[in-house]
């Protein structure tokens, strides 16, 4: 059953739908849903840090890292979209952190920046859902990981 949104906000059916959404999705990847545990104690590190994550891993040379990185990556673009009704507009530029050049340098500098330079207001509220986001994504993480992908 689906919310109707007669006026923008946030609801939390709206959260916990895309949070099980991403964890059927990648289910079948190798190790991917652990990434879920990882993604809840890394929101107190703040959200440059939680975005900047997904570079990290796609550019590690296993297929099994670059999934990972690209379900962080699929978190942030459910949190840019969770945001959209708030009029709050997360940054979400497509950057890949595959070559160290200065153009990607720049480009990741530039992101970075913009979401430092968020209003404080918006930052404590992306926060709060990319908390609750995370949260879901554990519950359902449980519920659906196969046995084995330890």
């Amino acid at each position: 059953m689906t919310q109707t949104h007669d006026q923008p906000g946030l609801y939390l059916y709206d959260i916990d739908h895309h949070a099980q959404d991403l964890v059927i999705q990648n289910r079948n990847k190798k190790n991917v849903l652990n990434e879920s545990h990882k993604m809840r104690m890394a929101v107190a590190y703040g959200l440059e840090r939680f975005w900047g994550e997904h570079l990290r891993l796609q550019g590690e040379n296993t297929e099994e890292n670059k999934n990972k990185g690209k379900y962080w990556k699929a978190v942030w673009d459910a949190l840019e979209e969770i945001l959209q009704p708030t009029e709050i507009n997360l940054p979400n530029q497509n950057i890949k952190s595959q070559k160290a050049n200065k153009e990607e340098s720049q480009k990741i500098q530039e992101m970075a920046k913009a979401i430092w330079e968020l209003p404080l207001e918006h930052q404590r509220i992306a926060l709060m859902v990319l908390t609750q986001l995370c949260d879901s994504l554990v519950w359902w993480t449980q519920r659906y990981k196969k046995k084995g992908d330890d």
